[in-house]
């Protein structure tokens, strides 16, 4: 009983940790309207106060709150005694939402008061009118927001063509609203900074991906191909020999190992928190656990040792899987996931530890993409059991595939080690001898899979096309990498290899640029005496985007070149020293984030110009949000 309530508890949470929820919790937003005078005449104006009373620590966005956030809308039912309505809002808060990453609007008072400006039907019906206010609106606090609801608020209006008129006076501080228009926007170009798109946004696709596809890779292990058909036969034997049911238990199955991993992704987002998803990334302590995990795990696909799962833990859940029905199943799924950490492990490890560079549900979204990727054989092959005798027989590859992967989990050890190095800047795992391990390691996978390097027992074997073809990738992948020991760019790598140096990266487009490092006074000081803004980049030693920006989008010529408008300073964040400590205070208390990238600009006054949250890939717009906080119209791009 216990097992069946942590496995539904694990669901729970995967789902409670969603960014919308379904969610029986009652509405923390209560609406009233009030109307003023509470009689009019025909043709009059009358003033409606709709109140938002919320609780504390809830907030719901804004009537302009832009995407991803979901704005609320204001608005009054058709009615025969009214003519026309003006909405006014007040000044809501603004800042940059850790959660969505991207500027938002938002109320999180006590009370809220919207303003309605209504005009009476002059051919109205004397007598009582029952007016109602309908809102729809999102309600959030730090750790959920609740799916998006619609409400209304009623008031009586008596109308009396012998009322005297009131004079209805909007407050200070309201506005009245109108949506945005849609045309061009370059009609107006001052008229609304854009919003720039969501860096999660712009990255999940690209997470989600990848996480799918290492679940597809974590099938051809020793750990979880001769499974397949073990597996595919009990389902297939069953006594009732139903079709349905073969299909039936194989997806009950594969959502064992989808609870399980997903699980795991829920469970990492719940204690660390949005703000503890961020910081993980460049913590040495964490970087330096990873690596040693992933040093274990490497050495035991080597052969150097066995990591299994404690026994007692599998005896137990097999026992219970062995109950049988939905339940029993269901377990054998969670069964199956924890028998195959032994070398799934590297795969979860590294979506875990990439995850912190992304939103609050990356955790949850990669392990999910991950497990179904798993354990999509299993359904598949339920589905269309004749392919399961095409399947190849286990056998010497899935130990060639075994060994491969522990030389490629050792290169990724070295990412981590790279982090604690630049965090402390120690300088011992440079450029060169990081790319010099990877290179090496690299090119060892690639020359045992041609048989050219032997470990163990291994037998001579004909290469086959497969082997031929997969050796030739990840020894070109080597060969790619020899030029950056000399200088040379390598593309979407520079992301996650230590930085060349200065010398080596200042050159073409981007020489000429004078970075500051951790002096934002010295760089305000400057931007004074030439009248020039300071372009902040809140960065970070160990952030594989800031890396990644740096890299590939300050050296194109046209951001190159708008760039030396600008007083340039780099404010790392994730250091060990005491700047670092001010860095990312700076960031949090006057921008709202911890989140890095992180670029700002500041005019000679020190107020803000213009900010740009997180990774890009799209130079144009870049350079736009350059052009905007300087003032000098950007060049086409090139």
């Amino acid at each position: 009983m216990k097992r069946g309530v942590v496995v539904c508890l694990a669901a729970g949470v995967v789902f409670g940790q969603a960014p919308a929820l379904k969610s029986n919790r009652p509405d923390p937003v209560k609406w009233s309207l009030r109307l003023g005078p509470e009689t009019a005449a025909p043709g009059g104006k009358i003033l409606g106060r709709l109140t938002a009373a919320q609780q504390p620590g809830w907030h719901f966005y804004s009537l302009s709150s832009p995407k991803p956030t979901i704005a609320s809308t204001v608005g009054l039912a058709a009615s025969p005694a009214v003519a026309k309505v003006r909405i006014f809002a007040p000044a809501p808060k603004r800042k940059l939402d850790p959660f969505f990453k991207v500027d938002t609007e938002f109320y999180d008072e006590a009370a809220t008061e919207f303003l309605l400006e209504i005009e009476l039907n002059a051919s109205a019906t004397a007598g009582p009118a029952e007016l109602t206010a309908h809102v729809r609106y999102q309600a959030c606090d730090d750790k959920f927001c609740l799916l998006p609801v619609r409400r209304t608020a009623t008031a009586t209006l008596r109308l009396d063509p012998a009322a005297r008129a009131a004079a209805l006076i909007i407050p200070a501080g309201y506005t009245e609203f109108t949506p945005p228009p849609a045309a061009d926007s370059a009609a107006a170009p001052s008229a609304a900074r854009p919003q720039t798109p969501s860096p999660v946004s712009q990255g999940t696709l690209r997470f989600v991906l990848l996480a799918l596809g290492l679940g597809f890779l974590a099938i051809f292990t020793p750990c979880v191909f001769p499974m397949i058909p073990i597996t595919m036969s009990y389902f297939l034997g069953s006594q009732s020999g139903s079709r349905a049911n073969s299909v039936f238990q194989a997806a009950t199955f594969s959502a064992g190992v989808i609870v399980l991993f997903t699980g795991l992704g829920a469970a990492v987002t719940a204690l660390l928190g949005p703000f503890g998803l961020n910081r993980l990334g460049s913590n040495p302590w964490v970087n330096l656990f990873i690596a040693g995990v992933f040093l274990a795990f490497g050495l035991s696909l080597l052969g150097a040792f066995e990591i299994t799962v404690p026994s007692g833990v599998l005896t137990s859940v097999t026992t219970a899987s062995n109950r049988g029905g939905i339940g029993g199943v269901l377990i054998m799924g969670v069964a199956f996931a924890l028998a195959s950490f032994a070398c799934t492990g590297p795969f979860v490890g590294t979506l875990l530890a990439g995850s912190t560079q992304g939103g609050l549900y990356w955790p949850i979204l990669g392990m999910f993409a991950f497990s179904t990727g798993m354990a999509s054989p299993f359904f598949f092959l339920a589905l269309f059991p004749a392919w399961l005798a095409r399947m190849p027989r286990s056998g010497g590859w899935l130990a060639r595939t075994k060994v491969a992967l522990g030389f490629l989990v050792l290169a990724a050890m070295f990412k981590y080690l790279s982090n604690i190095d630049q965090v402390y800047q120690w300088n011992i795992l440079t450029r060169e001898r990081f790319l010099a391990a990877w290179i090496v390691l690299l090119a060892l996978a690639g020359l045992y899979l041609l048989g050219l390097v032997k470990l163990g027992e291994q037998k001579d074997e004909p290469v086959s096309l497969g082997r031929l073809f997969a050796a030739a990738l990840i020894l070109m992948l080597a060969v790619s990498l020899v030029p950056g020991m000399f200088g040379g760019k390598l593309g979407e790598f520079e992301a996650y290899v230590p930085a060349p140096a200065e010398a080596a990266f200042a050159s073409g487009a981007s020489a000429g640029l004078e970075w500051r490092k951790n002096d934002l006074e010295g760089a305000m000081a400057l931007a004074r005496q030439t009248g020039r803004p300071v372009f902040v980049s809140f960065t970070g030693y160990a952030c594989t985007n800031c890396h990644w920006m740096k890299a590939n989008m300050f050296t194109r010529p046209q951001i190159a070149a708008a760039l030396k408008n600008f007083v340039l300073v780099e404010l790392y964040t994730d250091g060990a020293d005491g700047a670092s400590e001010a860095n990312q205070k700076l960031l949090e208390q006057r921008f709202g984030i911890i989140a890095i990238p992180y670029y700002a600009v500041l005019r000679p006054d020190d107020t803000v110009a213009e900010t740009f949250p997180g990774l890009t890939r799209d130079a144009a717009e870049f350079a736009s949000f350059l052009a905007r906080a300087s003032g000098v119209p950007a060049s086409p791009a090139s």
